[in-house]
């Protein structure tokens, strides 16, 4: 009798550890994953104001729902992004999806809870692609766009406790780009007023706009100064498929060839002016953009280019879409670098392993020459 009352015991005890992990994968309540607008627990728990900082946030730590979309109106707090069939929508921050599901009036709907105090809606869904408890990253996939009739678009919003916020507070629609801020949350209430506590953070003098020989004739960049938001590899997902100086019979290759999916999105790789967008002989659809330092970078092959000539672009805004227009055989993008006419290596800058920055300072002379010190 005492040995079965024990496996008895022992039958209830992982059952009821079964239960335990099923509620703790869970996380969200019944309510929580069927109502879009719902209060946070614990937001302010502990104080009735709170701040969220996005001066210093990556590139790959925020994401614009549909990057080559177009924003429209915004009416009662939603966003309408406006873009092709068969586009992704992508998670805008790191987060937990809270509600997924298919609404009466948004259709199929995602609501993701983030770290940072703020939740993300994206509505009129062609197909969700995750579910509830499901961890996200910044820009991943999230849904297939949808929309109504035949527009095709997704209707997005951003929440603080359930209540909807100005999107234009955080980021800029027209460009797409965050803006880098604190924002002060603070319940009076049952508002929640936001405030800008500290305006954006300064970027560095690297600009087209600044003539860096003008007291010399050298001029020094220290590349692991940069800030996160002040560069961006070209195609952060690429692999290099040919490298610079690769012989090709009969030419040297100029530049270094990055693999990629078909119309993936090209971006620029710092800060600058667009001085060149069209077609250019074997390069097909191309760009140039002039930065700080007397550097160009050049991007070949695109299907289509986003940007024209004159256009300012920051780095990491998306200029155009992967392609093989040109002397092409497959989907790439080609990319050069330059410093005053001359061209260089792109892993003088680049560690194409990592897609980083390299950890060194570039002695840049006025004649074109650079050379190279480690930290």
């Amino acid at each position: 009798m005492n040995k079965h009352r024990h496996t008895y015991r022992l039958i209830f005890l992982m059952l009821c550890l079964m239960n335990m992990g099923k509620t703790a994968a869970q996380s969200f309540t019944g309510a929580e994953q069927q109502s879009i607008s719902i209060e946070t627990p614990g937001l302010f728990e502990r104080s009735d104001a709170f701040r969220i900082d996005f001066r210093y946030l990556k590139n790959d730590e925020y994401s614009f729902p549909l990057p080559v979309g177009k924003s429209g109106i915004i009416t009662n707090g939603n966003l309408e992004i406006n873009t092709t069939k068969g586009d992704a929508v992508k998670a805008m921050f790191d987060g937990t999806v809270r509600l997924s599901y298919k609404h009466s009036i948004f259709g199929n709907i995602i609501v993701i809870r983030h770290n940072n105090g703020l939740e993300t809606v994206y509505g009129d869904n062609a197909e969700n692609r995750v579910k509830v408890g499901d961890k996200v990253k910044a820009g991943q996939t999230i849904a297939i766009v949808g929309g109504k009739e035949d527009r095709i678009f997704c209707t997005f919003a951003i929440m603080i406790n359930g209540r909807r916020i100005n999107p234009e507070t955080i980021i800029d629609v027209k460009s797409h780009r965050l803006k880098r801020q604190v924002l002060l949350c603070k319940k009076e209430n049952e508002r929640i007023n936001i405030s800008v506590e500290r305006e954006e953070r300064k970027r560095s003098t690297f600009s087209p706009d600044i003539d860096p020989f003008e007291k010399s004739n050298t001029v020094e960049w220290n590349l692991s100064e940069m800030e996160g938001d002040e560069w961006c590899y070209p195609l952060p997902d690429a692999k290099v498929i040919s490298p610079y100086g690769n012989n090709r019979g009969s030419h040297i290759h100029s530049g270094v060839d990055l693999k990629t999916k078909p119309n993936d999105n090209v971006r620029a790789a710092f800060d600058g002016e667009v001085i060149l967008s069209g077609p250019n002989s074997g390069y097909g659809n191309c760009i140039k953009i002039k930065h700080g330092n007397g550097l160009v970078t050049l991007y070949g092959h695109q299907s289509k280019n986003l940007v024209k000539a004159g256009d300012r672009v920051k780095a990491g805004q998306i200029i155009g879409l992967a392609g093989r227009t040109g002397h092409a055989t497959t989907e790439h993008v080609h990319f050069e670098v330059f410093f005053c006419g001359r061209r260089y290596n792109p892993n003088i800058i680049f560690d194409h392993t990592t897609r980083g920055l390299r950890l060194v300072t570039l002695v840049i002379n006025k004649n074109g020459s650079v050379t190279t010190k480690k930290r």
